[in-house]
């Protein structure tokens, strides 16, 4: 005879426990203590088990009764009900721990181990630090767009929109990682496309017109500060290289028998191998360097300690002490300036350009074919701008009219 609620609250406690059976093995134990537990017996694979549902009055009998069937329908399908509960549990802990600071941090691990520059990783901790307080105990498969956009949005309030765009793209990567993982089933991140305030580009200034690249290169020259911080501003536009792989140059990277600069994959942007080649001019500034910083680590060693080098600032404030504002040039800004006249010359292939400024092609199949670095041309095209860019030094006149030519008065021979 099937249970009632009446029946079951009149129940009494004994001096031994005693079943009040339900049916289809769901049962009421009564323990002497009065504690009144739900019991299932099953068999499976012929041998009698036991389940437990919990205690009344927290697990009520319709409740009780709703986890019977779920356990017949499990021995229906083949499957034994207590494993199937073991699953479930483990599902739930793991879920629970797989949170989406915990798949964050395995991810930044990962990088890390790749060889990711320190510098980038702090930026990317950085980043994902604004989102934390919001979704970070959020389990990963759980987490919706929604969610997501609402993390995003306290960014944007700020005015910040390119930082919320970026922490959008990096979102994306993290749930493409816990997709391979197993850990999630879809990047939710990609229904946030359009949905942020695009910020306005915003180009580092750079000196693009010949006449003024040469009075800052008289500047440069005319540089009272630190010898070491005016031969690294030397050294930027003949070389244009990111301006902290000059400032974390070391002497051991300079093979002045083959006039080369080999900077490791370690310190590069795109963590490739760069090579450099060193122009006549260029080896002369390292020569006046040598005596003053040769016996140490690095080229720029900071007046604080030679084991570290100049710090990130030390060649804009001294472009801004020169006279120059932070709107009109950058240390970052030579690549932009060397870029834009280079291909204005149109002497040299693009693809020698794009190789000389350590340049990545975004096309997959185009990079896959795009092997050669142009060394030849690049070697003939550094010291064609080294030249030119003495001939702007110096004041020389510029023929615009025909830029395959030579271009400055006076010597500008490859």
């Amino acid at each position: 005879m099937a249970l009632t609620v009446t029946a079951i609250n009149a129940a009494k406690s004994k001096d031994k426990p005693y079943k009040l059976t339900d049916g289809l093995g769901l049962y009421l134990l009564v323990k002497e203590t009065g504690g009144r537990l739900w019991r299932m017996n099953y068999s499976f694979l012929g041998k009698q088990k036991t389940l437990s549902f919990g205690s009344y009055p927290e697990v009520s009998l319709a409740k009780a009764r709703e986890k019977r069937t779920a356990a017949r329908e499990a021995l229906a399908d083949g499957q034994d009900p207590a494993e199937v509960r073991k699953a479930k549990v483990r599902e739930a802990k793991a879920k629970s721990e797989e949170t989406f600071k915990a798949i964050a941090d395995e991810w930044l691990a990962r990088l890390e181990i790749e060889g990711r520059a320190p510098k980038t990783l702090q930026k990317m901790r950085w980043l994902l630090d604004l989102a934390y307080p919001l979704i970070g105990n959020r389990p990963i498969a759980d987490l919706t767009a929604p969610e997501l956009l609402e993390a995003l949005r306290t960014i944007e309030l700020r005015g910040r929109y390119e930082t919320a765009n970026r922490l959008r793209s990096t979102f994306g990567t993290i749930f493409r990682y816990a997709i391979v993982t197993g850990r999630a089933q879809r990047d939710v991140a990609v229904d946030l496309r359009g949905a942020l305030i695009t910020p306005k580009p915003q180009h580092r200034a750079a000196i693009l017109e010949p006449k003024a690249l040469g009075g800052l290169l008289r500047a440069v020259d005319a540089h009272d500060g630190q010898p070491t911080v005016r031969i690294a501003l030397k050294m930027l536009p003949h070389m244009f290289p990111r301006p902290g792989e000059l400032r974390m140059a070391e002497w051991k990277e300079f093979d002045f028998e083959a006039a080369v600069w080999t900077i490791p994959a370690a310190k590069t942007k795109m963590r490739r191998p760069h090579k450099v080649p060193l122009t006549q001019q260029v080896l002369d500034m390292l020569a006046e360097l040598e005596p003053i910083t040769g016996g140490g680590k690095y080229l720029f060693p900071s007046v604080r300690s030679a084991d570290r080098p100049i710090t990130d600032n030390t060649l804009n404030a001294a472009l801004r002490r020169l006279g120059f504002g932070k709107d009109e040039v950058t240390a970052h800004g030579f690549r932009a300036t060397a870029s834009t006249l280079l291909n204005e010359m149109g002497k040299w292939h693009p693809d020698a350009i794009e190789r000389q400024l350590a340049h990545v092609e975004s096309n997959d199949v185009r990079r896959a074919y795009a092997r050669g670095t142009h060394w030849d041309e690049r070697v003939r095209m550094m010291r064609h701008w080294s030249n030119y860019l003495d001939g702007l030094q110096v004041g020389g006149k510029v023929l615009k009219a025909n830029f395959r030519r030579e271009q400055i008065a006076g010597s500008m021979s490859d």
